[in-house]
């Protein structure tokens, strides 16, 4: 896959859409793909500047005994949308950096529009499924209910808005055979980068 590796691509979709499912589907392929949610956990243990900024932005009982306290972050992200934006201002900047850093040229990013991840890569693949399948999904793998499930997916853009502004789909709604549309996936990018580099 040499010609692909001189683009960056993104893996994008819905919570529930499959994403993990697709990159793994990569890594048959060679593919190591860099997760950003790992990556921004990751950070938020191991940084010292993430360490001091976040602690002066939710307090001193941000860290217990030198471990993240996930009690006091998700109590200060819930209290409000402008908390979630304080937080995700020191933390997305450090994820991205962390990316360019890494020598991978693949990320999976379920908010990549919303933390404007899409500046980093050159092509963005959309997983998606129907919404009944995406619900059963997280409803089955983190044992939650519909309802619980629903209000997860509002604070995501809507699917059909991330299609639009996704250059490719990968539809994964357990029908569709996920492996070829991933070696298809692989094929056109190749003959994108060709083009690029003409």
């Amino acid at each position: 896959m040499e010609d692909v590796e001189t683009l960056r691509i993104a893996i994008t979709g819905g919570i529930g859409s499959g994403k993990s499912y697709v990159c793994r589907s990569l890594e048959q392929h060679g593919i190591c793909v860099y997760d950003c949610d790992a990556a921004a956990k990751r950070l938020m243990r191991t940084s010292r500047t993430l360490r001091r900024q976040l602690t002066q932005l939710i307090g001193e009982d941000t860290y217990v005994d030198g471990q993240l306290n996930k009690a006091a972050v998700a109590g200060f992200l819930m209290q409000s949308e402008e908390h979630t934006q304080q937080v995700n201002a020191i933390v997305h900047p450090a994820v991205g950096r962390d990316f360019l850093r890494s020598g991978m040229t693949w990320m999976e990013c379920a908010i990549l529009f919303e933390s404007g991840f899409e500046r980093y890569v050159d092509k963005v693949v959309c997983v998606s499924a129907p919404i009944e399948v995406r619900i059963r999904r997280v409803m089955d793998r983190d044992g939650i209910t519909r309802e619980k499930t629903l209000e997860w997916m509002s604070r995501q853009l809507p699917q059909e808005e991330v299609l639009v502004r996704s250059d490719y789909e990968i539809v994964n709604d357990g029908i569709c055979d996920v492996g070829q549309q991933v070696a298809h996936l692989l094929e056109r990018l190749s003959e994108s980068s060709k083009t690029i580099d003409a």
